[in-house]
């Protein structure tokens, strides 16, 4: 983030506030003219700062209330397990995120599902695809804070 000058930052800053902004409005915001401020925008996608323009639901109006946090201590660590892992989750789309951690945890997934026994479906899918040691699940009874934007550092330095 080093790299990126002031203007850069205020509309990496701009889009994840809100990606449906138009350019121009992007552009007034951050005091550039419409096409300096595209060409910036496609600069910033062209070098992954920005990675994509997306819209966020609401998981319980979209049947997805339960939110669990899942944690897996891996029977290995061989290349072997860790492909057939990687594709047991990419195969389920109820899991949102999946960290490899250090420390007690091998890994940490973020999962959506709508109820209990969706969950418990979920479990046994992952658990019949690939060998696990132990698996830990803690459910979130309410989120108190969510957002996707970066605290982008948006002042002159």
């Amino acid at each position: 983030m080093d790299d990126l000058d002031l203007i850069d930052r205020k509309i990496v800053a701009e889009l994840m506030a809100d990606a449906t902004l138009p350019v121009a409005q992007i552009a007034d915001k951050v005091g550039l003219s419409q096409t300096p401020c595209w060409k910036r925008i496609q600069k910033l996608e062209a070098a992954g700062v920005l990675t994509a323009r997306v819209a966020l639901g609401d998981p319980g109006k979209l049947g997805f209330g339960m939110t669990v946090f899942v944690g897996i201590e891996a029977p290995d660590h061989s290349a072997d397990w860790r492909v057939l892992f990687g594709k047991a989750v990419e195969a389920i789309p109820e899991i949102m995120e999946v960290y490899r951690m250090a420390g007690e945890l091998d890994y940490l997934l973020r999962v959506a599902v709508p109820d209990m026994i969706a969950y418990d479906m979920l479990y046994k899918r992952l658990t019949d695809a690939v060998p696990i040691k132990n698996v830990t699940s803690h459910f979130a009874m309410e989120r108190m804070k969510f957002t996707t934007a970066y605290p982008v550092d948006t002042r002159n330095r």
